[in-house]
Parts: C-alpha cells; sequence; structure tokens
C-alpha cells in the first residue's frame, strides 16, 4: 500500500515537472520566434555570466566533494579576488576618483599568512625527509629562512605596487622554468629533465626580462596576486582553524558556523578597508562589444569563457590523470580509511582548500571586470555558485560546468519580460524547482 501510495506520489511529480518543462520550452520558442535578434543578446549575456558560474561551482564541487561542508569562507575568497585587483591597482588605475588604498597593516598580514602556508607546506613537504641527514634544527631553521623570504617578498610587492611588473619577474621567469622542466620529467623522466634544463633556464630568463619590460601586465599579475593570496588565505584557515574544529566537533554543523563567522568577518573588513560603495576595476582587453548574429559580446567575455574551459580541463585532468586526484577521490569516499593506506590526508585536503579557493578568486576577478565590486558580492557569488552546483548535480565536476551555463542561461531567459533586478529572483526560484523536482541536478553524482 505505501509504495503504491509512493508510486502515484511519484508519478504526480514527474507529470508537473513535465509540464513546467513544456510551459517554458513553449514560451521560450514563442519569444525567440518573436524577436531572434534579443534571443542571440540573452545567449552572449547567459554565456559571459554562466562562465563564471561555472567556476565558481567548479571550485566549490572539488571542496565539497572531498570534505563534505558548505565551506562559505569560499564567497570571501571571491570577494578577495576581486578587491585583491583593486587593492593593487588603486594607486594608479583609481587614485584620481577614490584615493589610493595601501594599508601597512593589510600588507603585513597578507605577509604573514604567505610565510605561514610557505613554512606549513616546507615542513610538510620535506622535515621528515631531511631531519635524519641535517638535524631538526637545521632543518626548521632553513624552513623559517625560506618562509620569511616569501612572507617578506609577498609583502614588497603589495607595498610597491608601481613596481610589480619588476619585482614579480623573477617569479615569473621561475615559474616558466619550472613548468618546462616538470613538463619535460612527467614526459621524459630525469634525463628529460636534465636536457631541458638549459633551454628552461633560457625561456625563463626570456620571461623575466619581458615582464620586467611590459607596465601594462601590471593589471594581469595583479589577477595571479590576488587568486593566489585567496588560496593562500583558504589553505590556512583550513590547516590552522578548520582541522582542529573538524577533529573536535565532527560535526559539519560546527563547520558551517565556523566557517559563517569567516565570511561575516571579513565582510566587514572589507567594508572597513574599501568603504561600501561600489568600485569599478580598471578596463582589462577586449573591452569593446563585437557585434555577432544581432547580439553584441565583449572579446573579454569570450576570454572569461575560455577560462572556465581550461579551468574545467585543468581540473579534470588533476582529478582523474594524477595521484593527488585519486587521493582525492578516496578522502570524499571515506577519510578514515584513507589514513589507514597512507594517504596523508590533512595535506591532501589543505590542497583542494587552495584550488577551491583559487578557482573563486578567479571568479570573482572575472565578475569585477564585468560589473562593479562591492563587499557583499561575495556572498551573492557563494549563493551562485552554490545554485550552479545543485543545478548541475553538486558533487560531479561535469555537473559544475553544465550547470553554471545552464544557470547564466536560465538567469538570462528568464528576465526577457522584466527588469534586470529580477535575475536573482529568477535564480532562487531554479533553485527551489530543482531541488522539488530533480534534486540530483541534471548530471547526478554516481
Amino acid at each position: 500500500m505505501v509504495e503504491r501510495v509512493l508510486s502515484i506520489r511519484n508519478s504526480r511529480t514527474n507529470a508537473l515537472a513535465a509540464a513546467l518543462v513544456f510551459v517554458a520550452g513553449a514560451y521560450l520558442i514563442w519569444k525567440i520566434s518573436e524577436s531572434p535578434d534579443q534571443a542571440v543578446q540573452f545567449a552572449f549575456n547567459g554565456i559571459s555570466v554562466g562562465a563564471i558560474y561555472a567556476l565558481l561551482a567548479m571550485g566549490f564541487t572539488i571542496v565539497y566533494s572531498t570534505v563534505w561542508f558548505f565551506d562559505l569562507y569560499y564567497g570571501a575568497a571571491a570577494a578577495i579576488g576581486a578587491y585583491g585587483v583593486f587593492y593593487l591597482r588603486s594607486k594608479e588605475a583609481a587614485g584620481a576618483l577614490y584615493g589610493g588604498v595601501n594599508s601597512p597593516y593589510v600588507n603585513a598580514m597578507f605577509a604573514a599568512v604567505v610565510a605561514g602556508v610557505v613554512a606549513w607546506a616546507l615542513h610538510a613537504a620535506y622535515f621528515n625527509r631531511l631531519r635524519a641527514r641535517f638535524g631538526a634544527r637545521t632543518v626548521i631553521a632553513a624552513e623559517a629562512a625560506v618562509a620569511g623570504g616569501a612572507g617578506a617578498y609577498a609583502g614588497l610587492v603589495m607595498t610597491y605596487t608601481e613596481h610589480m611588473h619588476v619585482m614579480l619577474s623573477p617569479a615569473v621567469g621561475i615559474a616558466a622554468a619550472g613548468t618546462v622542466i616538470w613538463a619535460a620529467r612527467a614526459g621524459f623522466g630525469r634525463a628529460g629533465a636534465a636536457v631541458a634544463a638549459l633551454p628552461a633556464l633560457a625561456l625563463g630568463g626570456y620571461c623575466a626580462m619581458l615582464i620586467a619590460g611590459a607596465p601594462g601586465s601590471k593589471l594581469y599579475l595583479s589577477w595571479a596576486v590576488s587568486c593566489l593570496l585567496a588560496g593562500a588565505v583558504g589553505l590556512a584557515f583550513y590547516r590552522g582553524l578548520y582541522i582542529y574544529v573538524r577533529r573536535r566537533a565532527r560535526s559539519p554543523q560546527i563547520m558551517l558556523v565556523a566557517s559563517l563567522g569567516i565570511l561575516l568577518a571579513l565582510t566587514a573588513a572589507t567594508a572597513i578597508v574599501f568603504d561600501t560603495a561600489a568600485r569599478p576595476l580598471p578596463d582589462a582587453f577586449g573591452s569593446e562589444p563585437w557585434t555577432i548574429l544581432g547580439g553584441k559580446i565583449k572579446g573579454f567575455n569570450i576570454f572569461t569563457l575560455g577560462v572556465a574551459i581550461v579551468g574545467f580541463i585543468g581540473m579534470l585532468y588533476l582529478l582523474k590523470k594524477t595521484s593527488f586526484g585519486r587521493a582525492v577521490r578516496a578522502i570524499g569516499d571515506d577519510e578514515e580509511v584513507s589514513k589507514v593506506v597512507g594517504i596523508n590526508t590533512t595535506v591532501v585536503i589543505a590542497i583542494v582548500f587552495f584550488i577551491g579557493a583559487f578557482y573563486a578568486a578567479a571568479a570573482g576577478v572575472l565578475s569585477g571586470h564585468d560589473t562593479a565590486i562591492q563587499p557583499r558580492m561575495g556572498l551573492l557569488l557563494l549563493l551562485k555558485g552554490w545554485i550552479a552546483s545543485v543545478v548541475g548535480g553538486i558533487g560531479n565536476l561535469y555537473g559544475a560546468l553544465v550547470g553554471g551555463f545552464a544557470l547564466g542561461m536560465i538567469e538570462q531567459f528568464g528576465i526577457w519580460d522584466l527588469a534586470g533586478e529580477w535575475k536573482d529572483v529568477i535564480s532562487f526560484l531554479a533553485l527551489i524547482l530543482f531541488l522539488s523536482f530533480w534534486p540530483k541536478g541534471l548530471l547526478p553524482r554516481k
């Protein structure tokens, strides 16, 4: 009897869901037939904002599917990305309008975070290997010296932002050379890395000189710095707070409350440092719109789409083709068993938090260049990333990509006969409908 009642209820629910889809589809076809050019414009708008939502959903997905709780710092990371660009460029690009914003206290705080993260990373990676050979005190002293140097370097970059391209040129050169050597070693082993070492160093030197002589690169360097800082803060919160809360409370609700406190505190701090007024970011490349098929889209929006696709491919490769990805999936399935088989869950989860915050910050940067930034933007982007994850299928990376673009399209086409302010209402209505009729999303996690 109970099974029959449930079957009837499910049939009615499915019928209602099918009716809603049919009505929405018929309405959409009618509107498109009336104004094809407007439909193209809404499609372009949906792709543009959907790429940002997809980035948010991807970062949210890797964190949630690993530790299975909603890290609300994720929204603050998006705001750090956007406001980081404004902070690093305000002396020059926005100084005439708002006055340069550069606080020694903020610089010192982020320098300390960078130093702490580097110290922990070095200790976790090399301490056990090197202490038997050089002694614990020597290794700790070396780690402290390197971490202190990294923190001081970060502080100087944030302080003397007008010379950012010169100060970051060595880091860019080292990163370029290291990438080539790493790729050679991954493909051909140590012999390949040795052969590639000299060309890699030459390439690194050339990249460093190129950046040092290009003042126009400061805006784009600030993107990388902001995303890295947001990732470092996310890692620091996990290693310095979340890990202890998880061990003692062992409750997702406690973690949710802790991350909510962080989100509110960072939002308030942002309002104190930058005021509550909306701020524009400097114009990036591709600001002029192109007319295609009767609709307009900016080159920067196409770049945003490319970033989302590259971000998806990169995360997919990381999770499916690397030992780190296998460790992440194992922790998501059962963290205690992962510890038993030798996975250093603390390190792996910390890296996951770094990656998730990096993706959120990248989405915040791209969103900030498309619209003005304001302190509460992190909360809204957090909610949009979560809704996109639910629409696509929470915990599924493919669903994160699909859900982001689906939400963007739903928002844009949903306001066809409404004012633009209704977009957020449309998003939350979509969330309610999916939770009611398709709770597993478009691509459920297997």
